[in-house]
């Protein structure tokens, strides 16, 4: 199932990674390098999947994840981690992120948390 998905990451190198990883089987409707314009990327594109960094500036992916989940609750967001940030995780969770895959990843592990995400 090809899915519409908004790619968030302050890096220029991971949004291209993941683009890279997405591509084959999606459609990468928006990229965005902060949490201010993933808000209203996503309130302009409506996608079916927002992959969000955690850190970043202006606006964390823990704050814009909140806020796309207050306006959409069915919103899919999977937050992209470092590892160490298991803390921050659990508050991506209670802010309505749907899961997670931890940096650096592989193709398998983002294509499969994507299943498991949006079934």
């Amino acid at each position: 199932m090809e899915l519409d998905v908004l790619i968030v990451d302050d890096s220029d190198f991971m949004r291209d990674l993941l683009r890279e990883i997405l591509e084959e089987d999606h459609d990468v409707v928006g990229e965005a390098e902060n949490g201010v314009e993933a808000v209203e990327l996503y309130q302009e594109s409506e996608p079916d999947l927002v992959m969000m960094d955690i850190t970043m500036p202006i606006r964390n992916g823990i704050e814009a994840t909140d806020e796309i989940t207050s306006g959409d609750p069915a919103a899919n967001v999977i937050m992209c981690t470092s590892v160490g940030q298991e803390e921050k995780m659990k508050s991506a969770i209670k802010a309505g992120a749907s899961g997670y895959i931890k940096k650096p990843f592989q193709k398998p592990s983002v294509l499969q948390e994507i299943q498991k995400v949006t079934g």
